[in-house]
């Protein structure tokens, strides 16, 4: 490959194997504070057995492609969608603010064979394994809660990964761009309309036409729908819009992510 093919390649594929000993050490540094890990299940996991025993009582059955479903297998898709985006975000705005401002660990790291490009990729694949295990862990307890609808529901894991990737690609852009702890407030300031107005807990159709728009184009409810969708069985080209528009903001993330880190960690 060509030096002019190198430059121009955001994250060099070459250096996927090179990354992987980023992950190698995170999972080093992770395996005595495995707790740490879990806390970003557990908020999404509360609301959903709070919602299950209180809430679904009160609340009437909604439509979710041609079936009639509890609110609770309403909620549970959105709520994993959820446990996705909070998982990826947390490791890819605080732990990725603390290594490059405050440790300097990626310093450290460039003084290896490892490159900027491999620093990239490393710590979006960490964050992916960890959106990854907090959906795995969150679908386990749908199933066995009842509030997986069809077969179709096992594509529902990776999708989740696919609303991480969009995610944690997003937040590593957004934190390199930030300069104090105090930063992080726009991140919970985000995250929080996000997490609540994306058709996470209710139908598109309560808001007004104008505001309907709004939120079909925010990120969370590109998930949600995509989410509920396969967990239904409901099937359809829209779909593939859905996870394309969350592929693309990954992509688009992760090339502004490898720009600014070139940028930052120059010598």
């Amino acid at each position: 490959m060509s030096g002019i093919a190198l430059r121009l390649t955001p994250v060099s594929l070459l250096g996927g194997r090179r990354s992987l000993r980023l992950v190698e050490r995170n999972v080093l540094v992770y395996r005595r504070g495995w707790v740490f890990l879990v806390t970003g299940f557990f908020e999404p996991f509360f609301y959903l057995l709070s919602i299950g025993l209180g809430l679904s009582h009160l609340v009437g059955r909604f439509h979710v492609g041609a079936q009639v479903v509890p609110y609770t297998a309403f909620v549970a898709p959105g709520m994993l969608a959820a446990s996705a985006m909070n998982g990826a975000l947390f490791d890819a705005t605080f732990n990725i603010f603390f290594k490059l401002k405050i440790t300097k660990v990626y310093d450290a790291v460039l003084a290896t064979p490892l490159g900027v490009s491999d620093v990239a990729l490393g710590e979006l694949v960490w964050t992916l394994m960890r959106a990854g295990l907090y959906s795995g862990a969150f679908l386990v307890v749908m199933a066995a809660l009842g509030y997986v609808l069809s077969p179709w529901a096992v594509l529902c894991y990776p999708a989740a990964v696919l609303i991480g990737f969009a995610f944690s690609a997003a937040g590593m852009a957004a934190t390199s761009y930030m300069r104090t702890w105090q930063d992080f407030d726009r991140i919970a300031l985000a995250m929080l309309p996000l997490f609540l107005f994306s058709a996470t807990f209710y139908p598109l159709t309560v808001y007004a036409g104008w505001l309907q728009l709004v939120v079909r184009l925010t990120p969370l409810y590109q998930g949600v729908v995509l989410v509920r969708g396969l967990d239904a069985g409901a099937l359809s080209w829209v779909l593939v819009g859905h996870a394309l528009y969350l592929l693309a903001m990954g992509g688009v993330g992760l090339a502004v992510t490898s720009r600014r880190f070139a940028q930052l960690l120059k010598p």
